[in-house]
């Protein structure tokens, strides 16, 4: 049994970890420790475990079993207080999506919610004096006065980082810091994680990109299944090494694409650039083809979606739909020329919740369905009859609100709606996020199935596992630029190491 003197050594330690949601075990007998000063990366991909082990450092979570121990004592209390307790210990997190109030500077920013007082009333002059030495802690030059909504994306990231500084911490959390940023501003994040090491703190550093990894961190914990896979030193291991053990054996190899398909070009796009995000983008998505986007977070795989939508202006470029060259490409435009778009953000951009699985569906092409302005019940009722039934929804009825169905139904809707407006080129992103393994199947199917109908396909996914088992050729979108083309059949193990090796 582990006693605190056993974890003197460590700023943190996890021992015997075991957290259970319904139906799934996220984390299972994990031990993980963490020195004083380490920079230690945290690899795995999605679902592996890195996350719910994040949050029983930071006390978000309570396992269910095992122990968590912050500076040589235990993290105990009652759920409401653990993650007080945790930041007490000296505990600081920050995460991917940034939590800063755009139209408050700097200063307030640092110090929200624990403005320094005096005599009942905002004391100005510390908070800014105190917000100096926070930036200046990490050699960040940012006037503490200046509006964040005017500031960079890396020197926001830096203001974040700068926050968790506060009150001495012992342990910070970056998950995926550089996952937005231009690579000339990755530098400014680099340095700033170096600088914390160097005065003793301790960092746990969540990304995929080999190269910063390896710049930073000596050694890594990677997880897979809920379980810590291995520990290693970087100086040791091969990339190829470390996909090995992120991955372990996927057993999708039998289940790939192995016979390409694709005939004349149907999109084609020559020297779009769409700065800081996108450069020089060239490529052709041909007729009855799934192409493929692969990439970390922050490699522009959406914005290249929008821009083609038409959602995005790029500065410089073509693009052709069937020879024709799209002036000036607007959103209505691009559906005009028989393109669809289903957004990375399902709930937020894909559905209209409260309404129902008929309205969603026919929301892209109302004219079809209407006569003199009046819309027709009786052929929306049918139109969605037929979606349902080819794209294999489970719903009560068609007028059943759509935000009620599992995501994985949404996420058929969403895509069925531009099966009903007749799109012939349909961009994809995300669109197996938040699903369940059986709905994943079940749209890998009916991607395929469209494909083989003469649809041409875009499909960007962060689950690296899933292209080759739906793509006839993948691009490697490495920083906005695309680096290599892949032609199907192609490993995940293949893919994962091309994709870490560029980073």
């Amino acid at each position: 049994m582990t006693t605190p003197d056993d974890n003197k050594d460590y700023v943190a330690a996890v021992r015997g970890g075991y957290k259970e949601y319904p139906g799934v075990i996220a984390l299972e007998n994990v031990d993980f420790t963490l020195k004083r000063g380490e920079i230690r990366a945290l690899l795995g991909k999605n679902g592996a475990g890195k996350s719910t082990l994040i949050r029983l450092l930071t006390g978000s979570e309570k396992p269910d079993r095992g122990t968590v121990m912050l500076g040589g004592q235990t993290l105990s209390g009652s759920d409401a207080q653990l993650t007080r307790r945790a930041a007490e210990l000296g505990v600081r997190a920050v995460y991917q999506e940034l939590s800063l109030v755009d139209g408050l500077s700097v200063a307030e920013n640092l110090y929200l919610g624990e403005w320094p007082r005096s005599g009942g009333m905002l004391d100005a002059k510390k908070m800014l004096e105190q917000a100096r030495h926070c930036l200046g802690h990490l050699g960040v030059d940012i006037d503490p006065l200046q509006r964040v909504e005017n500031l960079s994306p890396a020197q926001k990231q830096l203001v974040e980082i700068a926050r968790v500084m506060k009150g001495h911490p012992q342990v910070v959390i970056l998950d995926e810091p550089t996952s937005s940023l231009a690579s000339n501003e990755v530098e400014l994040v680099i340095a700033a994680v170096q600088a914390m090491a160097e005065v003793g703190i301790a960092v746990i550093y969540v990304s995929h990109r080999m190269n910063e990894i390896r710049r930073l961190a000596s050694s890594a914990t990677i997880m897979r299944d809920g379980k810590v896979a291995g520990n290693v030193r970087l100086a040791d291991a091969s990339t190829e090494e470390i996909v090995a053990l992120m991955l372990g054996h996927s057993g999708h190899r039998d289940n790939q694409v192995t016979h390409p398909q694709g005939g004349k070009p149907v999109l084609s796009v020559r020297g779009m650039n769409l700065p800081p995000k996108l450069h020089d983008i060239n490529f052709d998505l041909l007729q009855g083809e799934v192409l493929g986007i692969a990439g970390l977070l922050g490699s522009g795989r959406t914005e290249l979606l929008k821009a083609l939508a038409g959602l995005d202006s790029y500065s410089e470029g073509e693009v052709e739909i069937d020879g024709t060259r799209i002036h000036k490409p607007t959103y209505a435009r691009m559906l005009s020329h028989g393109l669809g778009y289903t957004p990375e953000n399902r709930k937020e951009a894909g559905i209209m919740p409260l309404l129902g699985v008929d309205e969603n569906t026919v929301m892209t092409n109302r004219h079809r369905v209407s006569r003199l302005g009046v819309l027709q019940w009786a052929d929306i009722r049918q139109y969605t009859q037929d979606i349902i039934a080819r794209m294999r929804v489970k719903a009560a009825s068609t007028t059943t609100p759509i935000g009620t169905l599992s995501g994985g139904n949404q996420q058929k809707v969403v895509i069925g709606r531009w099966v009903y407006a007749e799109s012939r080129v349909l961009l994809l992103d995300e669109p197996t996020r938040g699903v369940d393994i059986e709905a994943k199947n079940q749209l890998y199917q009916i991607v395929r199935q469209l494909a083989a109908e003469g649809k041409s396909i875009i499909f960007v996914s962060s689950e690296v596992e899933e292209l080759p088992l739906v793509c006839d050729r993948i691009l490697l979108l490495q920083q906005g630029t695309l680096t290599r083309t892949l032609t199907s059949p192609v490993s995940t193990e293949e893919l994962m190491a091309e994709i870490l090796a560029s980073h």
